[in-house]
């Protein structure tokens, strides 16, 4: 296995943490790093945001001193304010590679042409990725996206010959369609067809990845050159640890004790708490995560309600306190996780599917809901 070369960087093992939305914050890509090696992305911010200098924004983007190399990804419509955001990023060494987002499949990014919607309108896809590329300087560019807006509207095998053609470093591709959201099953054919047609550059898979021995499968069966992992590690960033094994050629597998898993829940929220400057707020944002790192294992109702609902670092440790450190991982655990379900349909502006060759831009409020992050 070969490690992942993106421009000038070289990434091993060839694994990426795909960026999420009130996810992949330093703390969360501080505890995966610990686990194994790869490239970890913060959550996805604005492009719009970043030019403007959003306060929460910078604070979105705030790597820790030892992070190498600093990943950001970018949501942009305008190829103009794509470009200033990326000549931002490369002058004032605000990170070391740039991811554009073409996968998001949430209502409030594709109703305004955005994310997975946005690749369907060749000519812009194209301008954007011209001006990322133009003003990005040494920085790799690369390209998350999706197989299309549904199965009547592929676009990935298309947009992978216009990422090429542009310049792009490498691209990922989500084997789900836009109105799949993550239910479903993820399509490894179609990445499988898109590293036959792209062999110019990297072609890297995700989509149904919840163990080393789903990656290992996955570059087997298609080809590809690396995995994005993003709900498998919810709650899990030692499945980090089982990638760069199996990269490695190794089998071993973490099933950490209940004791173990319950010592990195108070470091996570604890490390939230340094990075929020806001111990409640961090707290309260930990929420989330407690079902995650729970999964499979025997905690009774009330205090699984407890430890949900903690306003304090002290409340959330009493809590975690009262688990059996000593129950074993547990069985069975390598399923999907987060939301799953299917969408009736695609969010899409007005139009938008009459002519797949329109450059023009978007609304001009297209960022505005998402702004800051």
């Amino acid at each position: 296995m070969e490690s992942l070369k993106l421009g000038s960087l070289e990434v091993w093992p060839p694994v990426v943490l795909a960026p999420m939305a009130g996810i992949t914050n330093a703390p969360f890509r501080t505890l995966c790093r610990e686990q194994g090696g790869g490239l970890f992305v913060c959550e996805m911010i604005t492009t719009r945001a970043l030019v403007e200098r959003n306060p929460k924004t910078f604070k979105m983007i705030r790597f820790e001193p030892e992070e190498s190399p600093r990943s950001i990804q970018l949501y942009g419509i305008d190829p103009e304010t794509v470009g200033r955001a990326v000549r931002m990023i490369a002058e004032e060494d605000l990170a070391d590679h740039v991811d554009l987002n073409f996968g998001c499949p949430v209502p409030k990014v594709t109703r305004k042409g955005g994310g997975s919607a946005l690749p369907y309108k060749r000519n812009l896809f194209r301008a954007i990725l011209r001006e990322a590329v133009r003003n990005a300087g040494t920085l790799p560019v690369t390209v998350k996206m999706r197989k299309g807006i549904d199965d009547d509207h592929l676009t990935y095998l298309d947009a992978g010959r216009i990422a090429v053609e542009e310049g792009v470093s490498a691209i990922a591709l989500h084997g789900r369609t836009a109105i799949q959201h993550y239910g479903g099953t993820a399509d490894w054919e179609a990445i499988a067809r898109l590293k036959e047609s792209v062999t110019e550059i990297p072609v890297l898979g995700n989509g149904d990845i919840w163990s080393a021995a789903d990656a290992r499968r996955m570059m087997d069966e298609t080809g590809c050159d690396g995995v994005v992992v993003g709900r498998g590690c919810l709650g899990r960033p030692w499945l980090f640890a089982d990638l760069a094994a199996m990269c490695e050629g190794g089998d071993e597998r973490s099933r950490p004790l209940l004791g173990e898993v319950a010592a990195t829940m108070d470091r996570h929220a604890t490390l939230m708490a340094e990075c929020f400057e806001s111990e409640r707020h961090a707290v309260v944002d930990f929420r989330k995560h407690v079902g995650w790192y729970l999964k499979g294992f025997t905690v009774g109702a009330e205090l699984r309600r407890r430890l949900a609902t903690a306003e304090s670092l002290a409340g959330l440790r009493e809590g975690l306190a009262e688990l059996d450190v000593t129950q074993p991982w547990p069985d069975g655990v390598d399923t999907p996780r987060g939301k799953t379900n299917p969408r009736d349909r695609v969010h899409l502006p007005a139009g938008w599917l009459d002519d797949p060759y329109d450059l023009a831009v978007p609304s001009a409020d297209a960022e505005n809901d998402t702004s800051g992050g």
